[in-house]
């Protein structure tokens, strides 16, 4: 197992979820936490505790963002006007990386980060290799020709494991996706109970 794919386990067991709803999960077996005392009866969460759960959480779902970059995409959530909760799920969902492994030609966020990193797609014709580059609705994702037959991209687009959201607009002969809106926190298809509120406290308090 890579070291990317033992981190991506290790959160699922620290958080006790399944949190990329992936059938390969060992919460799936043992849905409790890693080490000689992960069965232990979980002591209740301070408000505190909780926020941080949630931020970690959240994080973790999005790969390996770092914990920089995610106060600074808060940062600009609670910036703007309106609710920062929304905001803040509507910039996570905006980067590349994710909009690559919503519309399911890479199996994990991981591989979507590393997908991006090695110049397999393009934004409105142009090769991206920057995993956090906004994207804005009406852009145009595209895997680039060379890499369409790529076992990781056919066994991704193969999977029943996740829907394509509504948000999303694609082209599976051309492998394109488009962003049609920016979407609301209710339309983000997580397997797991996600609390953007709580990390909003969190960097609040």
């Amino acid at each position: 197992m890579s070291k990317r794919e033992s981190a991506k386990y290790k959160i699922d067991r620290r958080m006790g979820e399944n949190i990329w709803g992936r059938p390969k999960s060992p919460v799936n077996k043992r849905a409790y936490g890693p080490g000689e005392h992960g069965q232990r009866r979980r002591q209740k969460l301070s408000d505190f505790g909780l926020q941080l759960r949630a931020k970690q959480k959240l994080k973790g779902y999005y790969g390996n963002i770092t914990e920089k970059q995610f106060r600074l995409i808060y940062q600009e959530a609670a910036r703007r006007r309106g609710n920062t909760a929304e905001l803040l799920i509507g910039l996570l969902e905006s980067r590349l990386d994710a909009l690559v492994y919503r519309a399911k030609f890479v199996p994990t966020v991981f591989a979507a980060r590393q997908f991006v990193n090695h110049g397999h797609v393009t934004v409105n014709g142009k090769k991206a290799k920057t995993p956090s580059m906004r994207i804005q609705p009406g852009d145009v994702v595209q895997v680039r020709e060379k890499s369409r037959n790529m076992a990781l991209v056919l066994e991704a687009l193969e999977s029943p494991e996740r829907d394509i959201p509504d948000y999303l607009d694609i082209d599976p002969k051309g492998m394109t996706v488009k962003m049609t809106r920016v979407p609301e926190f209710a339309e983000v298809p997580y397997p797991v109970k996600m609390e953007p509120n709580l990390v909003v406290e969190f960097y609040a308090s």
